[in-house]
């Protein structure tokens, strides 16, 4: 009986160090996916990824707008919201690759993430200037922000004799019709007018692959010709109920009256489709969310009832195209 014991506990005793290695070497893993250096992210067509698709409103399942057109080993970022750098990681991107960021507009949710884009890509040793694109503004704000982390940034460098060109931007304003070239990739902006600051669409050519990726909804126009026929429309769907709607239901918002507001600058999740399918897009890729609604989908169905093409509703890091 007592062998029978003793066999017993050792059983019990290795099934308990396995229990624990397997834990040990799950949280290696684990530590891996977070901290171990990337790989370059590279692709031989155009490919899109979804890096971030909140939007100013903290949302800890969704960080701050961005989107990623990965062609070669060049990255495009579109926008850099708040946690960049963590919603690069997601997305498999070494926060030190980018080289290009377009900016659509202004408005805080776009560009919270460029300080954070510059000094930890610096840190992961970017040795050349980040080159930043954007509208009318654009270069005041990045020398503001380059001016206020100075000291600490001059510091650092001399401390961990970083390169002092890896900390710089390079700032370029631009406006409707500007285009350039990146290898065979053929970006183009359109400004978009009638908001409360100037906006930029941009889109993405390479061959036959057309991509458009808008921040904003006012300009509906213009941004439906823009898109026209493109195979990718990634644009923003915000739930903006009116007071009266949300009036019974229990719904707890701050402030209800801003919500008329916010719709004049954001493009609801019950316009989009229709916007989509005025574009003949043939798929919409929805991002810059917040709940509600909190299921895909209840999103897929709201917009299904006016575009039929093909409906994304990304997490951090998915690739949306192709």
């Amino acid at each position: 009986m007592d062998g029978k014991l003793i066999f017993l506990g050792l059983v019990i005793g290795v099934l308990i160090l396995a229990w624990v290695g397997a834990g040990v070497l799950w949280r290696a893993a684990e530590l891996a996916e977070i901290v171990a250096p990337l790989d370059p992210r590279t692709a031989s067509g155009i490919e899109v990824v979804a890096v971030g698709t909140g939007n100013g409103y903290e949302n800890p399942e969704r960080l701050g707008p961005t989107t990623a057109i990965v062609q070669g080993n060049q990255i495009v970022l579109v926008d850099a919201g708040r946690g960049i750098a963590e919603a690069l990681r997601l997305a498999k991107i070494p926060v030190d690759q980018p080289g290009l960021v377009l900016l659509t507009n202004l408005l805080p949710e776009n560009t919270m993430g460029l300080d954070d884009l510059l000094y930890t890509g610096w840190l992961s040793s970017r040795a050349t200037a980040l080159r930043i694109v954007g509208p009318v503004g654009t270069r005041t704000l990045v020398e503001s922000l380059e001016q206020a982390h100075a000291a600490g940034r001059d510091a650092l460098g001399a401390s961990l004799e970083l390169p002092a060109e890896g900390a710089r931007a390079v700032v370029e304003e631009v406006g409707d019709g500007h285009a350039l070239e990146l290898g065979p990739l053929h970006i183009e902006a359109r400004a978009l007018e009638g908001g409360p600051l100037p906006t930029l669409a941009w889109r993405f050519e390479q061959g036959e692959h057309r991509i458009v990726v808008s921040g904003s909804g006012w300009d509906r126009e213009a941004l439906t010709r823009f898109a026209a026929n493109a195979d990718a429309l990634v644009h923003e769907a915000t739930y903006l109920p009116t007071p009266e709607e949300l009036a019974g239901t229990g719904a707890e918002v701050p402030h209800p009256e801003r919500l008329a507001k916010e719709a004049k600058i954001h493009t609801s999740i019950l316009d989009v489709g229709d916007l989509a399918r005025e574009a003949q897009a043939k798929r919409l890729v929805l991002v810059r969310l917040r709940p509600p609604p909190f299921f895909d989908l209840q999103v897929r169905s709201l917009v299904g009832n006016d575009f039929e093409g093909e409906i994304l509703v990304p997490k951090d890091g998915d690739v949306v195209y192709p």
